[in-house]
Formats: structure tokens, C-alpha cells, sequence
């Protein structure tokens, strides 16, 4: 099976030490500028969806929500987290353009 492009942009965000995880460090990490997008699992609580939506609004900051945890922690090779932090602004535009495209290939 083919390798999605988007599991391809986690591993190289990973290994230029360009993506964080867990809840805690992408929530500090809004408020001081540095990510450029938040990916949440489909699976995380609506609590968080709504709580990291809101920040991200707040300050202006790209969201999206895309598979599970499972599979994020996977990709990125971070285990047993379900929201991530994208850093660089390159990687966060690819990123978004491939789940955008995934999610209308799905429709």
C-alpha cells in the first residue's frame, strides 16, 4: 500500500525537530507564537477540540482535526498522544493542503 504523503510530512516535521505533542506542551506552546498548526485526533475529548479550537482562534493559529491517536502517534513516532503542534510554517501549509485533499477525496 502506499505511504500517505501526510505520514511522509510527520516523520520529516519529527526528524527536523519541527512538530510537539501532548497537551500540555502544544497549550503552552500557542501563547508564545511558535506553533503554526494544531492537529487533534478524532478520537481526543470534545473538551480538548473545544478548548484548543478556541486558542487557535484566539491567536490565529491554522486547526484541524485528522485520524486517530493511534495513527498520529504512529506517524510521528511520538506514542500515546493525540494533539501535536506543527512549528514550522512549510510543514503546517503542506500538512494542511494534504488533509484537505484526503478529506475531499473521502467525501
Amino acid at each position: 500500500m502506499k505511504r500517505k504523503k501526510i505520514e511522509s510530512y510527520f516523520g520529516l516535521a519529527r526528524r527536523a525537530g519541527k512538530i510537539l505533542s501532548g497537551y500540555r506542551t502544544c497549550m503552552n506552546s500557542i501563547g508564545r507564537g511558535k506553533i503554526k498548526l494544531i492537529i487533534l485526533a478524532e478520537d481526543t475529548s470534545q473538551n480538548t477540540k473545544d478548548k484548543f479550537q478556541s486558542l487557535c482562534e484566539r491567536y490565529g493559529i491554522a486547526f484541524r482535526i485528522y485520524g486517530r491517536s493511534e495513527d498520529l502517534s504512529v506517524m510521528s513516532g511520538m506514542p500515546e498522544r493525540g494533539v501535536f503542534g506543527i512549528t514550522d510554517r512549510n510543514f503546517a501549509e503542506a500538512m494542511i493542503k494534504e488533509i484537505e485533499n484526503e478529506q475531499i477525496v473521502l467525501r
